[in-house]
This record gives C-alpha cells, structure tokens and sequence, in this order.
C-alpha cells in the first residue's frame, strides 16, 4: 500500500513540542484512525522527496520560515508539489504549506499588510465551499486556530476560494478536484494555539497585541480539525481502504 506522506517544513516551539509534540504529531493524530500508513520526510534534511507515483497524498506542514525566503529545499518542495497537483495526487497544505502550494502554481505570497493574525479567529465557507470535498459538511461559520505574518495574497490561476474572514481573505482554496491549502491549522490543538501565544506574548505586547485576551479567546475548533481527517479519508479511499 502506499503511503500517505507528511512533508515537514518546520518545527515548533522546543518546550512546545517537548510537551505535546511537533507538527508531525498532531498531524498523524488527526488521521490516526485511517487504515493508511504514513511516512514523515524533511526535505531541510536533504531528503529526496518521493516519485508521485509512489505516495497516495501529500500533507505539507507549517513553518516557521517564510516563503520568500526562496531557500532551497522550499523551492524543490514547490516544483514536487507542482507535478503531484500535474498528475492529481491529493494535497493538503497548511499554513506555510498553503502558502508554498500557492506559489508553487502560479499564486503570489507576501507579508499580510496588517502584521500577524494569531490565536482562535472564526471563518466563513464560501459558497463553492457547499460542494467541496472537504468542506461541504462544515458550518458556514466556524472557529480556527491561525499564527501566520504572510499570506497568500493573490490565489493561482483557476483556484477556487473555500473560506475567508475579514482579516485573510485566503484562509482555504482548493486547485482541481484533489489540491487544498488552508492558511489556518487544522491539525492544532486548543494547547498548540495557547503555547504559540504564550511564546510569543512579548512580541505581541511590542505590536500592542493582548496576549492574556487572546489567551481567553482560545477555544476548541473540532470543525477545522475535521478537514483534516476528510483529507485523510481520501487518500484511504483512493486505495480502497476505509476507516
């Protein structure tokens, strides 16, 4: 069977991760009951990514580096990601893998004009989000956890935009019929969000941000954590395996 596999591109927070894991964690948490192995690759590792003919899907994690860094192992992970959506491998990208799935078909990434977005934020599906895979059986409306500076500020050609809020417009679009970025984490835990706040509470007091008041707006955000167990799904169906 093929693997689903997960892209590393960035680690947490030491004392985070030392508590409740990375990345790869949370994300391997969130399809754990899928019938569906999975292998962790770190391209920043020199690593070679896999052959698209021999992966079942692709989960892209977050960062802490920036897409227009341009370093060198993002631009390989692009022009990976690039023939994968070519020869429909499913895709999931999210944060800096959303922003990174963006520029690598044609969509353009930058600073988000008004600074980082962080904490628990509500988003609205758009109406294309009704018939969408993974975000048709979603509320209109529901909670996310975010901590991004850049974003993706103008969408690939052809992509179709699934949820914004007034903040960022491109929280999640989706390219073809088996391609998604979310701008959001589906994969965080009410603990990842408040250890991310906590972390960086004096760079939020410098910005004239509230670290104890977006402490108290964190809250579970079962509906975004549902996009990722959808993912999961299918790529177990593509196989013919079923949770």
């Amino acid at each position: 069977m093929k693997p689903l596999v997960i892209i590393k591109l960035g680690d947490t927070f030491p004392q985070l991760a030392a508590r409740h894991g990375d990345f790869e964690n949370w994300i391997e948490a969130g399809i754990s009951r899928l019938h569906v192995p999975v292998e962790v690759i770190d391209p920043r590792q020199d690593l070679p990514l896999p052959p698209n003919e021999d992966i079942a899907g692709a989960i892209v994690t977050g960062s802490h580096a920036m897409v227009t860094d341009y370093s060198p192992w993002s631009a390989t992970t692009a022009f990976w990601l690039y023939k994968l959506v070519l020869h429909g491998i499913p895709v999931l990208g999210i944060c800096y893998g959303h922003q990174l799935l963006a520029h690598a078909l044609g969509g353009e990434v930058g600073y988000h004009p008004q600074g980082m977005e962080i904490g628990t934020v509500p988003v609205r599906r758009t109406a294309a989000a009704a018939t969408d895979r993974l975000f048709k059986d979603l509320p209109d409306e529901f909670p996310v956890q975010v901590v991004h500076r850049q974003s993706v500020r103008k969408l690939p050609r052809g992509a179709v935009l699934l949820a914004g809020n007034e903040f960022e417009p491109h929280q999640a679009f989706r390219v073809g019929n088996s391609a998604w970025g979310t701008q959001f984490h589906p994969e965080f835990s009410s603990a990842a969000m408040a250890g991310y706040i906590a972390h960086l509470g004096a760079d939020l007091e410098r910005e004239g941000r509230d670290p104890r008041r977006l402490q108290e707006q964190v809250t579970p955000t079962a509906a975004a954590s549902r996009i990722l167990h959808g993912f999961g799904t299918l790529v177990a169906e593509r196989q013919g395996c079923f949770a």
